[in-house]
């Protein structure tokens, strides 16, 4: 399966990527690198909701440079992986565990047989509540996990109870497959920099749109309403009381400190009742840390580093 490759954004070397079949019958795209001399382990990066594994190219690379290999996986309804609708730009998806089943068939077929351990996760956003859903489940198949502004709720009670009802109704009357209320058909990165809630990096935001530009089959619209529907499900469950001290695995969480697509005080809140976790907050930052300007990220790597055991830039 052919990567996005663009002078400002070529493919890190020592690259294999191709397809795999998850038992539901979806085509995934995966992409892993291989190990630099003296491998310390595998590092899984999950994506956000309408991202692609091209997006992450510079952090692929800055993982390899401290030592580790990489694996990559597109979500099923995104990236280069299979659509769920016969319109390409909706995000959609029927139940959030079908992401669940994404990442172990990643893990059983490309991870295990192809990647040394010990394997560590970092994901983003809407990775970011796979990873805490899978944790959750008992699934040790990471030995750390680095969560970056991970979607446990959304700000301004977005979540709350009436928007659910209206989801559901919305879904119930056969309307699961149109975009949310106020949503479009244009791809998320491709709008204009200014006041984008995205990254306050102009460079690495161009970057990203010129990736879509490149080819707009990777990129992705406004969320469908059985995506929001079964998301906002997703983020109900993380509030029960005793849900974040359940998980037993270590877990590191980064929030933004100036994000308005997630809510930090949920990710803060969370983390506190975590038995092996910890958390950062980082001022300034908006949500996607990994795009953002040097300053930011200089934080995320240095909380990285000092987590995932065996961590250090070359």
């Amino acid at each position: 399966m052919t990567l996005v490759s663009i002078p400002a954004n070529p493919v890190p070397d020592d690259v294999v990527s191709g397809t795999i079949k998850t038992p539901d019958g979806v085509n995934l795209r995966f992409a892993r690198w291989a190990p630099p001399a003296g491998r310390k382990g595998t590092v899984c990066v999950f994506t956000g909701r309408s991202e692609q594994i091209e997006k992450y190219f510079e952090t692929v690379q800055e993982l390899r440079d401290r030592g580790f290999a990489v694996a990559m996986v597109d979500w099923r309804g995104q990236g280069g992986s299979a659509r769920g609708l016969s319109d390409p730009r909706k995000g959609y998806v029927q139940h959030f565990s079908d992401f669940e089943t994404d990442v172990e068939a990643f893990y059983r077929q490309v991870v295990l047989p192809d990647c040394p351990p010990p394997f560590f996760a970092l994901a983003h956003s809407m990775g970011g509540a796979v990873m805490l859903r899978v944790a959750h489940a008992g699934k040790q198949w990471f030995d750390r996990i680095v969560l970056s502004a991970p979607m446990i709720d959304l700000p301004r009670r977005t979540t709350s109870w009436p928007v659910r009802v209206l989801l559901l109704a919305m879904r119930l009357a056969g309307q699961g497959g149109r975009y949310v209320p106020g949503g479009s058909d244009a791809l998320v990165g491709t709008a204009p920099f200014a006041d984008n809630p995205l990254t306050s990096d102009p460079v690495r935001y161009a970057r990203n749109a010129a990736i879509i530009e490149e080819d707009p089959s990777v990129g992705l619209a406004a969320p469908t309403v059985a995506w929001a529907d079964t998301a906002f499900r997703a983020m109900h469950g993380f509030r029960a009381t005793h849900y974040p001290s359940q998980i037993r695995q270590p877990i590191l969480m980064m929030a933004a400190g100036s994000d308005t697509i997630v809510s930090t005080p949920a990710i803060e809140e969370f983390a506190y009742h975590l038995r092996g976790g910890s958390h950062l907050v980082i001022p300034g930052s908006r949500h996607e840390i990994l795009q953002e300007q040097d300053r930011y990220r200089a934080q995320f790597w240095a909380a990285f580093d000092a987590f995932v055991p065996g961590s250090s830039r070359s």
